[in-house]
């Protein structure tokens, strides 16, 4: 059995932590004060061709603080931050960020959140976030072993593997400001994943997947997972090109959620009040096809991205970002917030939990709603424009014929406008998976340009 891992400092110090920087700043001062202080450990293993290649045992920890000198209109801020939890090394980094704010230019959106926006009470319920895995390396690498053995075992034709991956990773902080507000939460995140490669004709496909929760028990199972990444990476041989073409696409769910994660960056504080983004003035306006919904919803025990407040402490809150279509709230922080004349909207540090509802079918059922088209499973370059909403990706995937998957593509691209690709969504599968803070399933868009031969 694994030794019995645990954190380095109690919750109790790590409020004392926070404690001991806002009274410093006070002492140095600042009109206002926040405080993070955080740590964390895990261990992480990477097996390949059946032999340990990394083993990564972590141990970290920090603390930052912000600092403010006059009140909104006319203050300044400094930052600065330590992984030294000693006394003297607290006290130092509040002395730097306190000599940052005063050599800084006034800002007038600069501040902490207002008090009322804070959580407390009710909204720091328990999500059941914490779950611990006492993995030890050993058992990690057989873990490791067993999901890349049974990608190997698939086929000869799948001669390499880019490795299997187990992490069982725990971290813990307290947050806490100069207006009365101090809480923190230990939470987990432990992962599966594997990456192979198959070659035939001295031609080579690599596919991946993986698989990530707060418990051990809701993880893929090592051998389904491999066997699955090792069947992605076979079905891929022998792609080819086509004719470049206008033609529906399907999005597979895990490329879906790149779309979403897009839409996010378009609908966020920081490129919204510096015109950077073509959802600017879009609030209450049709952005997506009708009966599009896109929920976030932070409250969901468990879920990876849940939290009763953001970054600054605001209180999170479950709403509809889009509803049937209409685009019905940004992602704010406090100082986009004021630079847009808006109300935070707790979304400091990201998004949580934004749930794509579906409104198709599973996988086969919208391969049968595509009927002749690309089915796109990889995509890859950076060819998004967030000002124009212009999209243009390298694309690999399939070539669907009468809802039947015909042969795999390969050197493709996939061009249109965001714009268009949101309103033209045709249907969303029932295919869900979750990537980071986001669950969606399939996306199917009515056309797209494909660039090919």
């Amino acid at each position: 059995m694994p030794k019995e891992i645990r954190f380095t400092n109690s919750p109790a110090q790590l409020r004392g932590l926070a404690q001991s920087a806002l009274d410093a700043a006070r002492a140095a001062g600042a009109s206002a004060c926040e405080c993070e202080v955080s740590e964390g450990f895990g261990l992480s293993v990477t097996v390949r061709m059946g032999e340990p290649e990394t083993i990564e045992h972590n141990r970290d920890k920090g603390l930052g603080v912000t600092v403010y000198f006059g009140e909104r209109p006319h203050a300044r801020r400094g930052n600065a931050s330590t992984s030294d939890f000693s006394g003297a090394a607290v006290k130092s980094a509040v002395e730097a960020a306190a000599a940052i704010a005063r050599k800084t230019a006034v800002d007038d959106c600069a501040g902490p959140p207002e008090p009322a926006t804070l959580a407390q009470g009710a909204g720091l319920e328990e999500l059941d976030l914490f779950h611990p895995w006492r993995l030890g390396t050993e058992e990690a690498i057989r873990i490791a072993r067993r999901t890349e053995r049974a990608a190997l075992a698939l086929s000869r034709k799948i001669r390499n593997s880019e490795g299997a991956t187990v992490s069982a990773q725990h971290s813990q902080f307290v947050l806490a400001n100069s207006a009365g507000f101090m809480h923190g939460f230990p939470s987990s995140r432990h992962s599966l994943a594997l990456s192979v490669i198959a070659e035939d004709k001295g031609l080579m496909q690599r596919d991946d997947w993986y698989s990530a929760s707060r418990l051990v028990r809701e993880l893929a199972d090592p051998e389904a997972l491999g066997e699955y990444a090792g069947r992605r990476a076979l079905a891929r041989l022998g792609a080819r090109k086509i004719p470049t073409c206008q033609a529906p696409v399907l999005f597979e769910a895990p490329v879906a959620a790149g779309l979403v994660g897009t839409f996010v960056a378009a609908a966020s504080g920081g490129n919204l009040y510096r015109n950077s983004s073509f959802l600017v003035g879009a609030l209450g306006t049709e952005v997506f096809a009708r009966g599009v919904t896109l929920e976030e919803r932070p409250h969901e025990p468990r879920w990876l991205a849940s939290t009763p407040y953001d970054d600054e402490g605001v209180a999170t809150r479950t709403r509809a970002v889009v509803r049937d279509g209409v685009l019905e709230g940004y992602f704010l922080g406090s100082y986009s917030a004021r630079k847009l004349g808006m109300q935070s909207t707790g979304n400091a540090g990201g998004n949580h939990n934004l749930v794509l509802a579906p409104t198709g079918p599973d996988l086969p059922g919208m391969l049968r709603k595509l009927h002749r088209g690309l089915f796109v499973t990889d995509t890859l370059g950076h060819g998004i424009n967030l000002v124009t909403g212009d999209y243009s990706r390298g694309a690999a995937g399939y070539w669907v014929e009468n809802g039947e998957i015909a042969f795999p593509v390969e050197e493709v691209t996939v061009a249109g406008n965001l714009k268009n690709m949101y309103r033209g969504i045709v249907a969303i599968g029932s295919d869900v998976v979750v990537r980071g803070t986001q669950r969606c399933g399939s996306i199917l868009i009515d056309t797209m340009t494909i660039a090919g031969s």
